[in-house]
């Protein structure tokens, strides 16, 4: 079990998000957004599993989510469960969010799709799309 002080998991921290500064990660711990400290010897440390949870607090942040029912969420899910929505945090990156490109094909629906996306496939995505709209109107 790795041990961290506030300090380090803030530095740590800091890589995925420059907001989790010192007074950041001591506040969610103080308002219990993360388990209690372990106790090692005479002093309460952070371990991985703070990580995994202030991981899980910066990812649904990036979401929309308040930090209220972020609070909600977490204490309803196993530490493993919490550690893979921690895993999800770069899918969630504000550059990663600005480098993709959202296509509107109706005032309804709007696709996005990433760079890595060839001109021919994307014409098709648009393509299959339109033809799925235009078949719903028919319908209609």
């Amino acid at each position: 079990m790795n041990q961290y002080t506030a300090k380090r998991i803030s530095e740590i921290l800091q890589e995925d998000d420059i907001k989790m500064n010192l007074r950041t990660v001591r506040y969610y711990t103080q308002i219990g957004m993360v388990p209690p400290l372990e106790l090692v010897g005479n002093k309460r440390v952070y371990t991985d599993k703070h990580i995994h949870y202030f991981r899980a607090i910066i990812t649904l942040a990036r979401t929309g989510e308040n930090l209220a029912s972020i609070q909600e969420k977490l204490k309803l899910l196993a530490v493993e469960e919490v550690e893979k929505i921690g895993q999800l945090m770069s899918l969630y990156s504000p550059d990663r969010v600005l480098e993709n490109e959202t296509l509107t094909i109706t005032d309804d629906v709007s696709i996005t799709l990433s760079p890595r996306v060839s001109a021919e496939l994307k014409q098709k995505v648009i393509d299959s799309v339109s033809q799925v709209l235009r078949g719903e109107l028919n319908d209609a």
